[in-house]
Formats: structure tokens, sequence, C-alpha cells
């Protein structure tokens, strides 16, 4: 059981949630977005996230839309990682995240939580950062849409009170060949080694990692070295994993060093596949 009471609400529109959200805090309230639930539930229970009181996002139609339209793949942030693969809209998403947990957490995991959450894996960024993603923000001001890349570092970067409406994915980046491939030291689930994803753009090569460091990422640095084709596949990877962030995990899944190995064998095997321009799945 969570060791905590806390007070419930529902809202049906995004600017009632921000509303609330504000209103609640003036009254030195902590509050809480919800829509899967199981941060709140799972750190709840060991005293790593707190909250006094929870908004229920779910009866907001916008954050439970999914639907191709004008030119983009519009995905709500309370949508269920489970529905979104099921979809089949985005091969590469949907690959991504179903290696994460299993069938049944998936239903229950949403989208937004899975970026904005606690847990540093956050997986389904990945194939978002690599793709031209905008996000739809609400805040007392207004809804905004800015792209994902302006607002990630390490996780997106909200602030206080705003809430992750949807995602926009131009539907061109649905279809790009792609490579996705999630190493874990032993067992069929569980947390990453190394998560990487990895598109083909206008013929240059787009990767996000997760699991080599305590946050997910996407390095345009990293990206033009391996994007120099003058040079042998083995001979860029050395030369970008100098470029890599820091600190390398360190845990009962790895050391850093076998962390970089196994980013360059992974690396290496995402290339090969890129540049012969087929799709490798995990």
């Amino acid at each position: 059981m969570i060791p905590f009471d806390f007070s419930y609400y529902k809202v049906w529109s995004a600017e009632e949630a921000v509303l609330l959200y504000h209103s609640l805090r003036k009254k030195g309230i902590r509050p809480y977005y919800y829509a899967g639930g199981t941060e709140l539930i799972t750190l709840g229970r060991v005293n790593e996230v707190h909250a006094d009181a929870v908004i229920d996002i779910k009866g907001i139609a916008e954050c439970k839309t999914l639907q191709l339209e004008h030119g983009r793949l519009i995905m709500g942030a309370a949508l269920p990682l489970a529905k979104i693969r099921e979809s089949g809209l985005f091969p590469l998403l949907g690959q991504t995240i179903g290696e994460i947990s299993d069938h049944t957490a998936r239903n229950k995991i949403t989208l937004g939580g899975n970026l904005c959450g606690h847990i540093y894996y956050r997986e389904a960024v990945l194939p978002l950062l690599i793709s031209d993603t905008e996000v739809v923000i609400a805040s007392r001001s207004g809804k905004r849409s800015v792209p994902l890349h302006s607002i990630f570092d390490r996780r997106p970067q909200l602030e206080e009170g705003e809430l992750l409406v949807q995602l926009h994915v131009k539907s061109d980046d649905l279809e790009l060949p792609y490579y996705t491939r999630k190493k874990r030291r032993q067992w069929d689930i569980g947390y990453p080694l190394i998560t990487v994803a990895a598109v083909k753009k206008d013929e240059k090569f787009r990767v996000a990692i997760s699991g080599l460091c305590p946050f997910p990422f996407r390095s345009e640095s990293l990206e033009e070295i391996l994007n120099d084709r003058r040079r042998h596949p083995t001979a860029r990877i050395e030369q970008a994993i100098r470029h890599l962030p820091e600190p390398i995990s360190s845990d009962v899944e790895g050391s850093p060093e076998y962390r970089v190995f196994v980013l360059k064998n992974t690396l290496l095997d995402a290339l090969e596949a890129l540049e012969g321009e087929g799709h490798e799945h995990s």
C-alpha cells in the first residue's frame, strides 16, 4: 500500500488541470498529475514519490488522442504504451516500447509518464528524439507547441505545474529505415543494459541511447562522427565514444567499461543495418 493519504481530483481539460494544480500549490498542497499511476504506486511504496493530491488527467480527450491528421501523428500524453504499440502507426516507437516491462504494465504505463517519470531509462523518448517531434504543453498562459529537443535535457524540462498534453510526429518520419535494440545482461524482461534507437533520414544516421548514462540522450556531435563515411565504421565508433556524456552508469547490470563495450557492438550493428537501408528489429 501507499504509505500516505492524498486527495483525488478528476479533470476534463488541460486548462482545468493546470489551474487546479496551481490552486492546490497556493494552499501548500503537493499535487501530482496522474494517468497510469505506475510510478505513484511503485515509488510511493518506498517513499521516493509523495503527493498530497492527485489530478487524474485520463478524462482529458486531447491527452488520449491517437490519430493521423494533417501529415502528422498525434499522440496524447495519457495514452498507454500498449495502445500505441498495438496501433502500428509508428513502427520504431512500437518496437522500442514493446521492450518496456511486460504487457500488463504497458497497459498502465503512459507515454507522458514514461517521458517525465522518475525511472531514468525513459526508453519511449528515444524514437521521438531522433524524429522531428513537437510537444504540446499546457500552462497558466495557455498552450504552446515546441520541438521536443528544445526542452529535453535528461528529461522534459517543464516548469512546475505545466502539463505535457500531446506529441506530434511528422508522417514522413514514421516509416524511416530504422534500427532498435535493447541489450540486457540477463532475463527477457528487465531494466536495460543499453537501449539504442536509430534512423536514417536525409542520408544521415540519427541515434538516441538509454541505459548508458543515468539519462537518455541524443548527441549531434556523436552523430557527426558516425556519419563520416570516409572512415570505416569501427574507426568512427571508436572516435564517437570519446564524445559520450558523463557519467557512465555502474550498477548490478554492468560496469561502465562493459556498457561501452556493448554500445560499440550495438552501434556497429546499427550502422551496418542502416547504411544498407534495412530495418533491424530488436
